[in-house]
């Protein structure tokens, strides 16, 4: 295998750029966390101090031991006219405790002219000044050449002459952007080998964006051409028409250039699915290599032919990325992914058992009912471990009932919840309110647990997330319901779906809660 290339993850700040790509500070540390077990080289985890999401992930990820991954803080080169210690951006940079910075400056001397106002010397002076303080203080610097491309098609010089000022100041990487998205694998090919040629002391990078459909192409062009880091996100979210995707860069690097990128590819399509779940967006079907469809085949010549020798039909092996062959027609195999999750969970199955065979059948069923388990592993460990007879819900319940009331006298709302269950040999009766129906309802199934289950005071919910399978039916669609819980040492996503928002909540709520039961009983 060659060289390998250092992939630099940027979901968490340039992927939420993107319309309708939302992630909260836990959101943000779930994702860095499964990159930094994927294999993600760096994470960008965002601008210090532009905002109270960033401040909170910055902090939390000080406190964390990442296995792999470096996690690198974002911002701009020091404004024009400004000493580099004087300015409060550079500042937060620093104060973000981070082992990388990564920074842009002007490649362009459009944007040095018309949107810094000021001189190409100043903007020299601004990249040089920065990096070198940066680098003084002991940080390894990345360096983006925003608008690299166009600004080197419209002046060669001024644009060679900011990267010059970057590797002055002592910059560990220069990336060369395609901010725009408006260049040609060609174009990015010959302008990055011409920035290989010189500057061969330094390493270099290239960030693409997709407003040609072409990030990815232009990625492999760069590194073909010789840059040795990939910058892109997650199923290519970002801005406009998103970043360079590294679940369609990755395999490729991978799988046809030979050059290593990750830990282990094949946990490439569960990384896929996480994200989408976790951002609350919808999966794209159709996607390169992680796509449901990606290795389907319907009916006729085809199907024929890939029963009897798959590669016939499929430019590679899907378990190579965590996906899985489909015939439309006969709806074969998945079983190996449940296999492989009952290892993981300490639960291990016989290949071809009929607890395996029946587990994967009602994963299937759920899944065609709206269920998706990829951000909702708990549910998915509830599932096993009924199947085996290792698990029973230690309370059954007999009715439980929501009522919202709206007064006109000013007086607030009041959301109350009745729980009937029995637990043991002894029945419960509780009233809760609460900030909503779901707030009731967990307020009022905790406090007819906690006699019987002390332990769950321990348990915090500390997500909830909605979201609608089928918009064309309006307000009688079906709801999905992911619900994140916490016991202050680990998490764990459980799953609910129904015509009714308040039954699928009320599932993933009592999946939550009984896993960490059983898991204290095993």
């Amino acid at each position: 295998m060659s060289a390998a290339v250092q992939i630099y993850d940027t979901t968490l700040r340039d992927g939420t750029q993107g319309e309708g790509f939302f992630l909260s500070g836990l959101d943000k540390l779930r994702i860095a966390k499964r990159l930094d077990e994927f294999g993600i080289d760096y994470i960008e985890g965002g601008w210090p101090g532009s905002n109270p999401k960033d401040i909170e992930f910055f902090k939390a990820a000080a406190k964390e031991e990442w296995k792999h991954a470096k996690i690198a803080a974002f911002g701009s080169t020091r404004r024009a006219n400004v000493a580099v210690e004087d300015d409060p951006q550079v500042k937060t940079l620093l104060e973000a405790e981070t082992p990388v910075i990564t920074i842009f400056g002007k490649s362009w001397e459009l944007q040095v002219t018309e949107v810094l106002r000021t001189t190409a010397e100043e903007n020299q002076a601004m990249i040089r000044d920065t990096v070198r303080h940066l680098k003084e203080a002991g940080r390894e610097v990345v360096y983006d050449a925003e608008h690299f491309f166009d600004g080197y098609k419209d002046g060669r010089d001024h644009a060679m002459s900011t990267l010059k000022a970057a590797v002055e100041g002592g910059a560990d990487w220069l990336v060369l952007c395609d901010t725009n998205g408006g260049c040609l694998p060609t174009e990015v090919a010959a302008i990055t080998e011409d920035v290989v040629k010189t500057f061969p002391e330094i390493r270099v990078g290239i960030h693409t964006h997709n407003d040609c459909e072409l990030a990815v192409a232009n990625a492999i062009a760069s590194v073909d051409a010789g840059s040795t880091q990939v910058q892109g996100t997650i199923n290519g979210y970002g801005e406009r028409t998103g970043n360079c995707n590294l679940t369609s860069v990755i395999p490729i690097l991978e799988l046809k250039m030979g050059r290593k990128a990750v830990n282990d590819l094949t946990k490439m399509r569960d990384l896929s699915f996480f994200v989408d779940d976790v951002s609350n967006n919808p999966h794209f079907a159709r996607a390169a290599f992680v796509g449901r469809t990606a290795f389907a085949h319907k009916g006729g010549m085809h199907v024929n032919a890939v029963q009897k020798l798959a590669r016939t039909y499929e430019h590679i092996v899907p378990g190579a990325v965590g996906n899985e062959q489909f015939i439309l027609v006969s709806e074969l195999s998945g079983q190996s992914n449940i296999l492989i999750k009952a290892e993981e969970l300490g639960l291990p199955l016989e290949k071809g058992s009929q607890e395996a065979l029946n587990i994967l059948s009602t994963v299937k069923e759920m899944e065609q009912t709206g269920y998706s388990f990829e951000a909702a592993g708990g549910s998915l460990e509830l599932l096993i471990r009924r199947e085996l007879g290792d698990c029973q819900r230690p309370w059954a319940l007999s009715e439980y009932h929501c009522s919202f009331r709206q007064y006109r006298d000013g007086h607030a709302p009041v959301c109350e919840a009745t729980v009937k269950l029995k637990a043991g040999e002894k029945e419960a009766y509780t009233v809760a309110e609460g900030h909503g129906v779901v707030n009731a309802l967990d307020q009022a199934l905790r406090k007819a647990l906690l006699p019987h289950f002390p332990e769950i005071s321990d348990v915090s919910l500390i997500d909830y997330k909605v979201r609608i399978l089928d918009g064309e039916d309006a307000t009688a669609a079906k709801t999905r319901v992911l619900i994140v819980h916490t016991d202050g040492e680990s998490t764990w996503g459980t799953v609910g779906v129904s015509d009714s928002i308040i039954e699928a909540s009320w599932l993933a709520l009592n999946d939550g809660i009984d896993l960490f039961l059983q898991r204290r009983k095993s």
